[in-house]
């Protein structure tokens, strides 16, 4: 399945949609702000340790209150816990605009730049956690996450500049009142959304856009039991992971000036191929993050970040080097959203914001070590060294993909099994695995009572149908206006699709003799499935000659 059917999927889904693209505009803002304050505090004090004392604190609430949030979020509704903090952060966006306007002093900016900091802190593992409790299905669950992902990269790039632009243009009051308008916005959309499951009953699926499923069930009704194994596995990848990014992005000016001597300029170069890759990564993990074995592209994403690191090692030219950043941001995105979205799966939904706690202070520290330890590694030994530390992000890997085990295994969803067992039958004969993959992503559940016409004969074929559960009757009016039952179908039987193949209209009814549910694919996604002109096409219409249009 492609990235853009994906993604695609997820806006059919209003309350994800409309969280993913509020918090879009919040990541926007969030990167802005963070431009503008570094600008406030150097003109300040025109002290570059200053600056990074204040990068430092900044990372301490991470560390601090990750936990502690995350079992927020697992106590509280996540939805009123996403609009405290956009609220705090907020009203802190509002008193630096204040302070700046009056000229205050910096050390109240100080202050409230780590207050908002904290509610950063809160934000994270609580949407790691919601977001769950708004996709409608497990398939969906992969690719929520990697576009959340997506987008909050996309603010980083986009953040930055806007920010040094607003800065320039109108000043640094005006940056945060734009990031207070984001957080405000976002607080709209949060108004809307439904209630986390965690503090809710069950509901349907139309009611806050998620079908509850099998394992959030087991897990809520058994012991609720932390499986530690899996967990320990996650850890190590991504503490490994962290550890190189946390370096790399202190290397960066290393790089740049001394071992390619390209000057200031070419760190953000190395910082906007980074940005490349990351985006890249994201499009390749919507597409990956639908299937229900996830430890190949695990693997694929750490190997892809170690070559990344390694090839920097060797990389002699800026170009080469860009190419390095890109490859690591690659690797790097896709193994966080699929060690995000296992440890959803896998974790209890009243445990998933605490989950996402431990995986965020352990990311933290892992990127403050390597941010310690990296520098001085290169600095004593010199930057070959990167080729066989690389190798120990693939160990991680690898050891951690053991621990994960059978975690890394989603359970198929009913759909999917479904069109499985179609897939085998000779209408898909000769469809290749990326096509099915496709059109699996695009089926639509349908669900009928009995009585329930579904087709009717002389209507245009616009749907081919699969049938995942109930029983339904063939029938045919004759010339005497007499209906001719032609055949019954069950779970696993298709029609409407030689109707589709020919352009013709229905020639037959099908209408629910029970209860029950289809899988539909639209017309043109059908013909696009089979190869709608192609020698597939040929080979289904002389499969059918003898067969009443269905």
């Amino acid at each position: 399945m492609n990235a853009l059917a994906a993604y695609r999927g997820l806006l059919t889904n209003r309350p994800l949609s409309l969280l993913l693209g509020g918090e879009f505009v919040s990541a926007i803002g969030e990167w802005l702000y963070f431009v503008a304050i570094l600008i406030v505090i150097y003109q300040e004090t025109a002290n570059p340790i200053v600056l990074g004392v204040f990068g430092a604190l900044r990372v301490l609430p991470y560390v601090v209150l990750s936990i502690p949030a995350g079992y927020v979020a697992d106590r509280f509704d996540r939805r009123l816990v996403l609009l405290s903090t956009d609220l705090v952060r907020a009203a802190c966006m509002l008193a630096m605009a204040w302070l700046v306007a009056t000229d205050g002093p910096v050390a109240p900016l100080v202050a409230l730049a780590m207050v908002a900091a904290c509610g950063s802190t809160f934000f994270y593992p609580t949407i790691g956690a919601y977001i769950p409790n708004l996709v409608r299905n497990e398939r969906e669950l992969g690719p929520a996450n990697s576009l959340w992902a997506l987008l909050d990269n996309l603010g980083y790039v986009v953040g930055p500049a806007l920010g040094g632009l607003l800065v320039a243009s109108g000043g640094a009051v005006f940056a945060f009142l734009v990031n207070a308008a984001s957080f405000a916005v976002i607080a709209v959309i949060l108004v809307r959304l439904p209630p986390s499951s965690n503090v809710a009953p069950a509901r349907e699926p139309d009611q806050v856009g998620k079908a509850p499923r099998d394992s959030d069930q087991a897990a809520d009704e058994g012991t609720g039991r932390i499986p530690i194994r899996p967990l320990v596995g996650l850890l190590l990848i991504l503490g490994a992971l962290y550890t190189f990014e946390g370096g790399l992005g202190v290397l960066t000016v290393v790089i740049a000036t001394d071992v390619l001597g390209a000057g200031n300029v070419a760190t953000g170069y190395l910082t906007a191929a980074a940005g490349v890759g990351g985006v890249a990564g994201g499009i390749a993990s919507g597409a990956l993050l639908v299937r229900t074995q996830l430890a190949r592209p695990l693997l694929a994403g750490g190997i892809a970040a170690a070559a990344g690191v390694g090839f920097l090692g060797v990389a002699g030219t800026l170009p080469a080097a860009l190419s390095a950043f890109a490859l690591f941001a690659f690797g790097y995105f896709l193994v966080d959203v699929i060690v995000t979205t296992i440890l959803q799966r896998i974790l209890p939904d009243r445990q998933r914001g605490r989950g996402i706690g431990v995986l965020m202070t352990a990311g933290t520290l892992g990127e403050m070590t390597g941010a310690l330890l990296l520098p001085v590694l290169v600095g004593a030994v010199g930057i070959a060294i990167l080729g066989p530390a690389s190798i120990l992000l693939v160990v991680a890997t690898v050891a951690g993909i053991a621990l994960v085990g059978r975690a890394a295994t989603r359970t198929p969803t009913e759909a999917e099994q479904t069109f499985v067992r179609a897939a085998r039958g000779p209408l898909f004969a000769g469809v290749s695995a990326d096509r099915l993959e496709v059109a699996l992503g695009r089926l639509q559940t349908v669900t009928v009572r009995a009585g329930d016409s579904i087709v009717r004969q002389g209507e245009p074929a616009d749907r081919f149908y699969l049938v995942q559960g109930g029983r339904f009757r063939v029938t045919q009016r004759q010339a005497g206006g007499r209906d001719e039952e032609l055949r019954t179908l069950g779970p696993d039987d298709v029609f409407g699709e030689l109707g589709l193949l020919n352009g013709a209209p229905r020639s037959a009814t099908v209408t629910a003799t029970t209860d029950g549910s289809l899988l539909a694919l639209d017309g043109p996604a059908f013909l696009e499935l089979v190869g709608g002109g192609g020698a597939i096409r040929g080979r289904l219409q002389s499969l059918y000659a003898s067969t009443p249009n269905r």
